[in-house]
């Protein structure tokens, strides 16, 4: 935790804050010759105050894109599998934990069809360093959202996810 992220520094700028104010009362009541100064300084602390609050707004909000980043690949996690034809690897990632159907699809690679089973056997040890552009697909019925990507640098292009992992219905996903 960075010192910006904690209330020391909140703290100590209302206590310079409170010190000031003192010292404007007492400059209006008795003195008058440090308003010049007084009025400087609240022109420093505010833009000192607005840069760090800026800086605070800016790393939480970097802080919390990368948590929701993560947790989006938690979720669905990435499968890499082999295409039984052509031996062509792919991936595939579900957006929704408890995908209890199978899946029938295109080869991203060659374009046969085939199905993967609820709980599919994943393949790690072949995991291709290229991946193709991704195909996003969602289900209509249940909102279910998978993405395919193939080995190398190309993608079948007339790819189909023809049934919904989650909700089961066998209807081709809409491509997104």
């Amino acid at each position: 935790m960075s010192w910006f992220e904690t209330k020391t520094m909140f703290n100590i700028f209302i206590l310079l804050d409170f010190i000031l104010l003192i010292l404007t009362i007492l400059d209006a009541a008795f003195w008058g010759y440090l308003a010049p100064a007084v009025i400087g300084i609240y022109v420093i602390l505010i833009i000192v105050f607005l840069i760090l609050i800026f800086r605070v707004i800016l790393e939480r909000s970097r802080i919390s894109y990368s948590i929701e980043e993560f947790e989006k690949t938690l979720k669905g996690g990435l499968y890499h599998f082999k295409c039984p034809v052509c031996g062509g690897i792919f991936a595939i990632k579900k957006s929704k934990s408890n995908n209890k159907k199978e899946v029938k699809m295109t080869c991203p690679d060659c374009g046969a069809v085939g199905v993967i089973p609820a709980n599919p056997t994943t393949i790690e040890d072949k995991i291709p360093e290229k991946k193709s552009v991704k195909a996003n697909f969602k289900c209509i019925r249940c909102g279910e959202r998978i993405t395919v990507w193939a080995e190398g640098t190309d993608l079948y292009k007339n790819i189909c996810v023809y049934t919904c992992p989650f909700c089961g219905v066998e209807k081709p996903l809409k491509k997104i």
